[in-house]
């Protein structure tokens, strides 16, 4: 199993309630700068720690992540990571200039030397409203959009596009990937539409903000549906994303994970509660939609969020065990790893930790 760490680079002030769109009446620029720093300085020790891969999201109008445009920290990326690969999970591309896309793919690969990683997401509702396009579009235009990328990555003739979305008289785009024939793929696939389609178009799969029954049951229907399509995802085909913290004991761990995160002190919210919460508004969930969607995501018991896989804790040998029951029940071969909450120095160290007591022990899954 391989191991990636993400970064959503939360903003480090004091935050709004928590919604779509978030007012900036409380804005600082110096806490984004610090968010962005701190959140370079754990790419750099996740290299240096050994993780695989580095990831980076787009998301708008929120504090739940500073990242409009993954291509911007992907391109600071690869003056700080050296060695692991930079996986952008995503581009949403369906509100993109999808040229403009592979263009920049393109770059990054090429400054990267070959590293990047190629994250295709179709969105959520809510930006679709940031750029004014009707989500009921969606998957039709990532349909178009990634025929359109690959072909500007493939082919070495000038070319028109003439689609229903899309349009462009001549594309010839310089430069062209490192990777051949083009920087691998993933998309989301947590609904049947998109694991059919990620088989069809041989795309591996990522899981973010779910559980690990939803999961098994998304991931089995893709892997079907590949074995129609004429082939067999690997591990390597599965990306889950689950929030992590470590530390030398349980306790410590638990006391750290849980006292960090609180936002008042009659609340006792943990981080865990907001990064959640945040990923539910940021979906787009709304009214009784988002009440189930809370209500599916997010229990309120700690304990059934790490039994079903939302939430590694502990220390090294406990989340070792945790790790070992996801890959069992979902056969995924990148983890995704998402900080619980930036603790400044004690996250460092549990990024170090992590690739110190955990990365070793978990490459033979």
């Amino acid at each position: 199993m391989k191991a990636a760490f993400f970064s959503p680079l939360r903003y480090r002030g004091p935050m709004n309630p928590v919604g779509w769109p978030v007012s900036t009446t409380i804005y600082s620029s110096d806490a984004a700068e610090q968010a962005m720093t701190s959140a370079m300085a754990q790419y750099r020790i996740a290299d240096e720690a050994g993780f695989d891969w580095v990831t980076v999201a787009e998301h708008h109008f929120s504090p739940f992540s500073l990242s409009p445009n993954p291509m911007v920290i992907a391109g600071a990326m690869t003056q700080v990571v050296k060695r692991a690969k930079i996986a952008l999970l995503g581009a949403n591309i369906p509100t993109l200039n999808p040229v403009r896309v592979a263009e920049e793919f393109a770059m990054l690969d090429t400054m990267s030397g070959g590293r990047v990683i190629a994250g295709m997401l179709r969105g959520t509702p809510n930006e679709y409203v940031t750029y004014n396009i009707n989500p009921s579009e969606s998957r039709e235009r990532f349909a178009e959009a990634l025929e359109l990328i690959r072909m500007c990555w493939t082919e070495n003739e000038p070319f028109g596009w003439q689609g229903r979305y899309f349009d462009y008289r001549t594309i010839s785009i310089w430069p062209k990937p490192v990777q051949k024939p083009h920087p691998k793929i993933y998309m989301s696939g947590s609904s049947p539409e998109s694991g059919e389609f990620a088989a069809q178009n041989k795309v591996g799969l990522g899981f973010a903000f779910t559980n690990v029954p939803l999961a098994k049951t998304a991931a089995d229907y893709f892997r079907e549906q590949a074995t129609r399509a004429g082939w067999t995802p690997t591990p390597d085909d599965i990306i889950y994303r689950v929030i992590i913290h470590v530390a030398e004991t349980d306790d410590l761990a638990l006391q750290e994970f849980t006292d960090a995160g609180k936002i008042g002190p009659q609340t006792g919210v943990t981080m865990a509660n907001r990064v959640l919460e945040g990923a539910v508004a940021d979906a787009g969930y709304y009214g009784r939609d988002r009440e189930a969607q809370r209500a599916r995501l997010m229990p309120k018991d700690l304990r059934e969020r790490i039994e079903t896989g939302q939430v590694l804790l502990g220390s090294p040998d406990t989340v070792v065990k945790q790790i070992e029951n996801i890959h069992r029940e979902l056969g995924a071969g990148i983890l995704d790893l998402t900080i619980a909450y930036d603790l400044g120095e004690k996250t460092l160290r549990a990024i170090e930790m992590i690739g110190e007591k955990v990365l070793p022990r978990i490459r033979d899954m």
